[in-house]
Formats: structure tokens, C-alpha cells, sequence
């Protein structure tokens, strides 16, 4: 999945989508751990909430029927 920067204050953000959150069992204020190895930023939730195997599930349909477009394109 690509993401752009977008300028907020005087820093630069990257907006995740609420399904994207839900597969790793984050929301609105959660903390992530940020590791930088090898010139990758990995975020890792600090305590993620557990997540329903149905709830999973169903996030993850969304996300495929939300990105098909653009998951038949990479798969290319």
C-alpha cells in the first residue's frame, strides 16, 4: 500500500484507514512503536486490542473489495 506525506503543522503525517487499524487491532489514539532498520520505519502497536477472528475477517474483505483496483494492478 503507498501512502503520501501530508504536511500537518510543522511536521509531515501519513493517514491510515480505519480498516487498515482494525487489522491490527489500533484506534484513534493508540501508540505504535517506531523501528527504523536498513532504511525501513516499521510501526509496531504498543498494545494492541485483541481482535475478533469474525471482526478480522471482515476487515479484511472490506480492505480487498475497497483495494481490488489497485491489488490487480500490483499484481501485474
Amino acid at each position: 500500500m503507498i501512502k503520501k506525506l501530508k504536511k500537518v503543522g510543522n511536521g509531515n503525517a501519513i493517514f491510515l484507514d480505519r480498516a487498515l487499524l482494525e487489522l491490527v487491532g489500533l484506534e484513534e489514539g493508540g501508540a505504535v512503536q517506531l523501528t527504523v532498520q536498513d532504511g525501513a520505519i516499521t510501526l509496531t502497536p504498543v498494545a494492541p486490542r485483541p481482535v475478533d477472528p469474525a471482526a478480522f475477517e471482515a476487515a479484511v474483505e472490506r480492505v480487498l473489495k475497497d483495494r481490488r483496483d489497485v491489488l490487480r494492478r500490483l499484481a501485474q
